[in-house]
Protein backbone atom coordinates (compact mmCIF):
# COMPACT_ATOMS: atom_id res chain seq x y z
CA UNK A 1 0.00 0.00 0.00
CA UNK A 2 1.41 3.38 -1.00
CA UNK A 3 1.90 6.24 1.40
CA UNK A 4 -1.05 8.14 -0.06
CA UNK A 5 -3.33 5.17 0.70
CA UNK A 6 -2.41 4.87 4.36
CA UNK A 7 -4.91 6.15 6.92
CA UNK A 8 -4.22 9.68 8.12
CA UNK A 9 -4.44 10.02 11.90
CA UNK A 10 -4.56 13.43 13.59
CA UNK A 11 -3.28 13.53 17.18
CA UNK A 12 -3.87 16.40 19.60
CA UNK A 13 -4.29 17.10 23.34
CA UNK A 14 -4.73 19.84 25.93
CA UNK A 15 -1.49 19.32 27.88
CA UNK A 16 0.55 20.97 25.16
CA UNK A 17 2.98 20.04 22.42
CA UNK A 18 5.70 19.03 24.90
CA UNK A 19 3.55 16.48 26.71
CA UNK A 20 5.01 13.02 27.31
CA UNK A 21 1.53 11.53 26.89
CA UNK A 22 1.15 13.18 23.47
CA UNK A 23 4.42 11.65 22.29
CA UNK A 24 3.41 8.23 23.62
CA UNK A 25 0.08 8.39 21.75
CA UNK A 26 1.67 9.49 18.48
CA UNK A 27 4.28 6.75 18.68
CA UNK A 28 1.70 4.07 19.47
CA UNK A 29 -0.38 4.97 16.39
CA UNK A 30 2.52 5.46 13.97
CA UNK A 31 2.35 1.88 12.69
CA UNK A 32 -1.31 2.25 11.67
CA UNK A 33 -0.89 5.06 9.18
CA UNK A 34 0.45 8.55 8.67
CA UNK A 35 0.35 10.44 11.98
CA UNK A 36 0.24 14.23 12.13
CA UNK A 37 0.37 16.01 15.50
CA UNK A 38 -1.30 19.40 15.93
CA UNK A 39 -1.38 20.49 19.58
CA UNK A 40 -1.45 23.67 21.68
CA UNK A 41 1.88 25.40 22.21
CA UNK A 42 1.34 25.27 25.98
CA UNK A 43 -0.91 23.59 28.52
CA UNK A 44 -4.59 24.34 27.90
CA UNK A 45 -6.18 22.04 30.47
CA UNK A 46 -9.87 22.74 31.25
CA UNK A 47 -10.17 24.89 28.13
CA UNK A 48 -13.40 23.09 27.28
CA UNK A 49 -14.83 23.37 23.77
CA UNK A 50 -13.65 26.93 23.22
CA UNK A 51 -12.64 28.60 19.95
CA UNK A 52 -10.38 31.66 19.69
CA UNK A 53 -12.35 34.34 17.83
CA UNK A 54 -10.83 37.58 19.16
CA UNK A 55 -7.39 37.34 17.53
CA UNK A 56 -5.59 35.56 14.68
CA UNK A 57 -3.99 32.17 15.34
CA UNK A 58 -0.49 31.06 14.42
CA UNK A 59 0.73 27.54 13.72
CA UNK A 60 4.42 26.62 13.95
CA UNK A 61 5.95 23.72 12.01
CA UNK A 62 8.28 22.09 14.54
CA UNK A 63 9.28 18.88 12.76
CA UNK A 64 7.94 16.55 10.10
CA UNK A 65 4.30 15.93 11.00
CA UNK A 66 4.45 18.07 14.16
CA UNK A 67 2.75 21.47 14.54
CA UNK A 68 2.02 23.71 17.53
CA UNK A 69 -0.82 26.25 17.64
CA UNK A 70 -1.08 29.28 19.94
CA UNK A 71 -4.70 28.49 20.73
CA UNK A 72 -7.06 26.00 22.33
CA UNK A 73 -7.40 22.27 21.64
CA UNK A 74 -10.53 22.99 19.59
CA UNK A 75 -8.55 25.55 17.57
CA UNK A 76 -5.99 22.85 16.80
CA UNK A 77 -8.58 20.52 15.27
CA UNK A 78 -10.17 23.35 13.29
CA UNK A 79 -6.83 24.55 11.87
CA UNK A 80 -5.67 21.02 11.11
CA UNK A 81 -8.80 19.97 9.25
CA UNK A 82 -9.99 23.25 7.72
CA UNK A 83 -6.84 25.40 7.79
CA UNK A 84 -4.65 23.37 5.47
CA UNK A 85 -2.20 21.89 7.99
CA UNK A 86 -3.12 18.36 6.90
CA UNK A 87 -2.48 16.99 3.42
CA UNK A 88 -5.99 15.51 3.31
CA UNK A 89 -8.98 14.82 5.54
CA UNK A 90 -8.04 12.55 8.47
CA UNK A 91 -9.58 9.11 8.93
CA UNK A 92 -9.30 9.36 12.74
CA UNK A 93 -8.61 11.90 15.48
CA UNK A 94 -6.97 10.70 18.70
CA UNK A 95 -6.70 13.10 21.64
CA UNK A 96 -4.38 12.60 24.62
CA UNK A 97 -2.85 10.86 26.35
CA UNK A 98 -4.07 13.21 29.07
CA UNK A 99 -2.11 13.58 32.31
CA UNK A 100 -5.00 12.83 34.68
CA UNK A 101 -8.54 11.54 34.44
CA UNK A 102 -11.37 12.94 32.32
CA UNK A 103 -14.38 11.20 33.83
CA UNK A 104 -17.99 11.98 34.60
CA UNK A 105 -19.03 15.64 34.61
CA UNK A 106 -15.43 16.71 34.02
CA UNK A 107 -15.69 15.87 30.31
CA UNK A 108 -17.47 19.21 29.85
CA UNK A 109 -14.31 21.03 30.98
CA UNK A 110 -11.72 18.84 29.29
CA UNK A 111 -9.82 20.26 26.34
CA UNK A 112 -8.74 16.74 25.41
CA UNK A 113 -12.33 15.50 25.21
CA UNK A 114 -13.27 18.69 23.36
CA UNK A 115 -10.69 17.88 20.69
CA UNK A 116 -12.59 14.65 20.05
CA UNK A 117 -15.91 16.51 20.17
CA UNK A 118 -14.74 18.99 17.52
CA UNK A 119 -13.61 16.14 15.28
CA UNK A 120 -16.97 14.42 15.75
CA UNK A 121 -18.79 17.63 14.83
CA UNK A 122 -16.81 17.58 11.59
CA UNK A 123 -17.81 13.99 10.91
CA UNK A 124 -14.44 12.41 11.77
CA UNK A 125 -14.29 9.36 14.10
CA UNK A 126 -12.51 10.31 17.31
CA UNK A 127 -11.55 9.18 20.78
CA UNK A 128 -10.04 10.85 23.86
CA UNK A 129 -7.54 8.98 26.03
CA UNK A 130 -6.57 9.80 29.62
CA UNK A 131 -4.54 8.20 32.39
CA UNK A 132 -6.49 8.39 35.64
CA UNK A 133 -4.17 9.08 38.54
CA UNK A 134 -1.43 11.44 39.59
CA UNK A 135 2.24 11.44 40.47
CA UNK A 136 4.45 9.54 38.03
CA UNK A 137 2.33 8.57 35.03
CA UNK A 138 2.72 5.21 33.32
CA UNK A 139 1.47 5.64 29.75
CA UNK A 140 2.28 2.13 28.54
CA UNK A 141 -1.15 0.57 29.06
CA UNK A 142 -2.92 3.60 27.59
CA UNK A 143 -0.63 3.63 24.54
CA UNK A 144 -1.19 -0.06 23.88
CA UNK A 145 -4.95 0.23 24.23
CA UNK A 146 -4.99 3.35 22.03
CA UNK A 147 -3.44 1.35 19.20
CA UNK A 148 -5.91 -1.51 19.64
CA UNK A 149 -8.87 0.88 19.79
CA UNK A 150 -7.67 2.85 16.76
CA UNK A 151 -7.41 -0.35 14.75
CA UNK A 152 -11.03 -1.17 15.50
CA UNK A 153 -12.29 2.33 14.77
CA UNK A 154 -10.43 2.44 11.44
CA UNK A 155 -11.98 -0.91 10.57
CA UNK A 156 -15.52 -0.42 11.92
CA UNK A 157 -16.03 3.34 12.15
CA UNK A 158 -18.20 4.89 14.87
CA UNK A 159 -21.92 5.69 15.04
CA UNK A 160 -22.92 9.15 13.87
CA UNK A 161 -22.32 11.97 16.40
CA UNK A 162 -20.57 9.58 18.80
CA UNK A 163 -17.06 9.73 20.27
CA UNK A 164 -15.30 7.47 22.72
CA UNK A 165 -13.88 8.68 26.03
CA UNK A 166 -11.25 6.36 27.50
CA UNK A 167 -9.78 6.45 31.01
CA UNK A 168 -6.93 4.10 31.89
CA UNK A 169 -5.81 3.42 35.47
CA UNK A 170 -2.32 4.70 36.23
CA UNK A 171 -0.96 1.15 36.45
CA UNK A 172 1.55 -0.95 34.55
CA UNK A 173 -0.02 -2.98 31.71
CA UNK A 174 0.17 -6.27 33.60
CA UNK A 175 -1.90 -4.79 36.45
CA UNK A 176 -4.84 -3.71 34.26
CA UNK A 177 -7.87 -5.91 35.01
CA UNK A 178 -9.66 -5.67 31.68
CA UNK A 179 -11.87 -3.23 29.78
CA UNK A 180 -15.35 -2.08 30.79
CA UNK A 181 -17.88 -0.26 28.59
CA UNK A 182 -19.27 2.36 30.94
CA UNK A 183 -21.50 5.38 31.42
CA UNK A 184 -20.45 8.74 32.82
CA UNK A 185 -20.01 8.98 36.56
CA UNK A 186 -21.11 11.86 38.77
CA UNK A 187 -18.95 14.21 40.75
CA UNK A 188 -19.83 15.24 44.31
CA UNK A 189 -19.01 18.94 44.26
CA UNK A 190 -17.59 20.61 47.33
CA UNK A 191 -15.90 23.97 47.80
CA UNK A 192 -13.82 24.22 44.61
CA UNK A 193 -13.13 27.97 44.68
CA UNK A 194 -10.49 29.22 47.12
CA UNK A 195 -10.65 32.90 48.10
CA UNK A 196 -7.41 34.63 49.16
CA UNK A 197 -6.10 38.13 49.89
CA UNK A 198 -2.95 39.34 48.15
CA UNK A 199 -0.22 41.45 49.90
CA UNK A 200 -1.98 44.63 48.73
CA UNK A 201 -5.25 43.65 50.37
CA UNK A 202 -7.09 42.74 47.17
CA UNK A 203 -9.10 39.57 46.80
CA UNK A 204 -8.14 36.86 44.32
CA UNK A 205 -9.47 33.37 43.65
CA UNK A 206 -8.20 29.92 42.72
CA UNK A 207 -10.67 27.60 41.00
CA UNK A 208 -10.21 23.91 41.72
CA UNK A 209 -9.00 24.03 45.27
CA UNK A 210 -10.57 20.76 46.44
CA UNK A 211 -9.86 17.21 45.27
CA UNK A 212 -12.82 15.69 43.39
CA UNK A 213 -15.07 13.16 45.08
CA UNK A 214 -17.31 10.73 43.25
CA UNK A 215 -20.63 9.02 43.73
CA UNK A 216 -20.10 5.26 43.94
CA UNK A 217 -22.37 4.22 41.08
CA UNK A 218 -22.14 0.90 39.25
CA UNK A 219 -21.18 0.69 35.57
CA UNK A 220 -19.59 4.15 35.55
CA UNK A 221 -16.19 5.28 34.36
CA UNK A 222 -15.10 6.00 37.92
CA UNK A 223 -16.30 2.60 39.11
CA UNK A 224 -14.31 0.83 36.38
CA UNK A 225 -11.09 2.78 36.93
CA UNK A 226 -11.33 2.28 40.71
CA UNK A 227 -11.44 -1.46 40.05
CA UNK A 228 -8.32 -1.32 37.90
CA UNK A 229 -10.14 -1.58 34.57
CA UNK A 230 -9.99 0.59 31.48
CA UNK A 231 -13.18 2.61 31.09
CA UNK A 232 -14.60 3.00 27.57
CA UNK A 233 -17.49 5.49 27.50
CA UNK A 234 -19.45 6.37 24.34
CA UNK A 235 -20.42 10.05 24.35
CA UNK A 236 -23.12 11.56 22.14
CA UNK A 237 -23.26 15.12 20.83
CA UNK A 238 -27.02 15.46 21.35
CA UNK A 239 -27.47 16.81 24.89
CA UNK A 240 -31.26 16.88 24.65
CA UNK A 241 -33.08 15.15 27.51
CA UNK A 242 -35.73 13.58 25.30
CA UNK A 243 -37.66 12.15 28.28
CA UNK A 244 -38.51 15.67 29.47
CA UNK A 245 -39.82 17.07 26.18
CA UNK A 246 -43.41 15.85 26.66
CA UNK A 247 -43.45 17.06 30.27
CA UNK A 248 -42.33 20.55 29.27
CA UNK A 249 -45.11 20.71 26.69
CA UNK A 250 -47.67 20.32 29.51
CA UNK A 251 -46.42 23.48 31.25
CA UNK A 252 -48.47 25.66 28.89
CA UNK A 253 -45.73 28.27 28.59
CA UNK A 254 -46.63 31.30 26.49
CA UNK A 255 -45.59 34.89 25.81
CA UNK A 256 -47.85 37.79 26.86
CA UNK A 257 -50.65 35.45 27.86
CA UNK A 258 -51.12 34.04 24.37
CA UNK A 259 -51.42 30.36 23.55
CA UNK A 260 -48.27 28.24 23.73
CA UNK A 261 -46.43 27.71 20.46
Amino acid sequence: MGREERPLILVSNDDGIGSVGLKALAESLSGLGEVVVVAPDRERSAAGHSLTLSRPLRASHLDEGWYSVDGTPTDCIALAVMGGLLPRRPHLVAAGINHGANMGDDVTYSGTVSSAIEATLQGIPAFAMSVAGDGDFDFRAAARFAKRLAEEILRRGLPRDTLLNVNVPNLPPEAIRGVAVTRQGRRVYSETVVRKIDPRGKTYYWIGGAAPKWERLEDTDYDAVSAGRISLTPLHLDLTNHRVIDELKTWGLSVNGGPPA
